[in-house]
């Protein structure tokens, strides 16, 4: 299967697979949308394309549940893989490697191009409205239609030395407003202040659609100064093709669905939220946010905007945020040169941990080191990342585990972790957004993380084999029952 380069390469894939349900009928885009994404997440359906949503233009599609888990037999991760550039029946350690090893090669500049099909349609003036396209309710209680929910906002300072491609929640105040969270340390928000020190409005364009890799790398955590747009092109082996926006000096991806052109306030004068999010529940409070103005609009014929409904996982917030985190974490425990095979956001556990699973070596690795000391090496490591802020709970765990299999995730601490020993608590900065801190540590962005020294002693020390099939039974035995099981 040939990667998909666009978001109609795309769903041509996602019907090869049988992954697609294209869904004809009138739908509301108050809240029955929402529904029938959420469903889709939680009964692992195909995505759901609409092709009818009332009150949008002829032709104006919407697709449901992008990145979420496959509903494909046996290839749980087929959307998320071929989103990448991988096959449909790529593995999670596969998918975080290649995020990581993409890391570690020179970036692949974007080239810019004449045009490209989301230069189709070009709308100005008053005809730059959201009054055509579908904007949906998402959830019951939202602030408002959020618009943005998988799309890129792409951004440069002043100086035009740094260009980030970032995701953030938008929701729409009226048919040429919007407003949306700019939170530090955010790319966006440090984009934005930089405008906002000048008492200048920063120019931006909302891209919707494009390469399927563009929403993941986007949310990605990667440091300051790293480029997605260069990071991209080396994940992917070839450039960008960028077009110019028509309105603001901004290039954005030339087989992007739909773009929104305009300038976002340099005050925080919108009132946002709330909306249902990541951790599974809808939060209460409102903030005061930037106001983006839309003054231009391109889109491809008969476009298709993709959107996600946050909430109890998966959705994509966990698959592409835990992913892409998980892969940066990778990346800089190598860079570090301790002895991790692979790390793992577990998506049911909502965002909220991270497990690094170490190697069976690493005492031959290390001499002289123990399970604490290592456990608190991983943690040094993981609380130097710009990310660090998004983890609080860290694992660390034997590489016996296959941590993205929940099943024996779940067995494995509750096993290994003790009650009250071999843990590093240390405080700091946390996202408010993580439902698992106090009204008053979510307030004040501070609170405890902590790391949980899950190692297993040495054979040396005791360790005990584990009595499962695989592990307890001679290789002749297991195959042995094997070729007679459906007999």
């Amino acid at each position: 299967m040939a990667r998909p380069k666009d978001l109609r390469d795309y769903l041509d894939a996602l019907q090869e697979l049988g992954d697609l349900r294209t869904i004809d009928r009138v739908v509301d885009p108050h809240l029955e949308v929402g529904a029938v994404i959420r469903r889709s997440y939680e009964t692992r359906a195909p995505a759901p394309l609409f092709t009818d949503i009332k009150g949008a233009a002829p032709g104006h599609r919407l697709l449901g549940a992008p990145g979420a888990l496959s509903s494909a037999p046996g290839r749980p991760l087929a959307r998320i893989a071929l989103s990448l550039g991988l096959g449909p029946d790529a593995g999670a350690r596969e998918i975080v490697d290649a995020l990581a090893t993409a890391r570690t090669r020179e970036p692949v500049p974007p080239r810019l191009v004449e045009t490209g099909p989301c230069k189709q349609n070009v709308l100005r003036g008053a005809d730059a409205s959201l009054a055509r396209f579908p904007t949906p309710l998402l959830h019951e209680g939202d602030g408002g239609p959020y618009v943005n929910t998988w799309g890129t906002i792409i951004a440069r300072t002043p100086d035009g030395k740094f260009t980030n491609w970032s995701i953030a929640r938008i929701m729409m105040i009226d048919d040429t407003h919007l407003t949306g969270l700019v939170l530090h340390p955010q790319h966006i928000a440090y984009v934005w202040q930089q405008w906002a020190d000048r008492g200048e409005d920063m120019p931006f364009a909302l891209v919707q659609g494009g390469d399927p890799a563009l929403p993941f790398v986007s949310g990605m955590p990667l440091p300051d100064g790293v480029e997605e747009a260069g990071y991209l092109g080396a994940l992917l082996g070839e450039p960008m093709e960028l077009v110019q926006c028509e309105t603001v000096d901004l290039q954005v991806p030339a087989n992007a669905e739909i773009v929104i052109e305009g300038h976002l306030s340099a005050g925080r004068t919108g009132v946002e939220g709330p909306m249902g999010e990541f951790a599974g529940y809808r939060p209460h409070e409102t903030t005061m946010q930037p106001v983006y103005t839309i003054e231009a609009i391109t889109h491809r014929d008969d476009p298709v905007w993709p959107t996600v409904v946050e909430g109890e996982p998966v959705d994509e917030f966990h698959t592409a945020t835990g992913l892409t985190l998980a892969a940066e974490a990778l990346a800089a425990l190598r860079a570090a040169g301790l002895p991790v095979t692979t790390a793992w956001e577990p998506f049911e556990m909502a965002s909220h941990a991270l497990v690094v699973s170490v190697a069976a070596d690493w005492r031959d690795r290390l001499p002289g080191v123990g399970t604490e000391e290592l456990a608190r090496r991983i943690t040094e490591v993981v609380d130097a990342q710009r990310f660090a802020y998004l983890v609080p709970r860290l694992y660390v765990l034997d590489d016996d585990v296959d941590a993205s299999d929940i099943g024996e995730l779940t067995w494995a601490l509750a096993t290994r972790v003790h009650p009250t020993e071999r843990r590093v608590v240390r405080h700091g900065k946390v996202l408010p957004l993580l439902s698992v801190y106090t009204p008053e540590e979510r307030h004040s962005w501070h609170g405890p993380r902590v790391t949980y020294d899950a190692l297993l002693p040495s054979v040396a020390e005791g360790r005990e084999p584990r009595s499962s099939f695989r592990h307890i039974f001679p290789a002749e035995i297991q195959e042995r029952v094997l070729a007679h099981w459906e007999h």
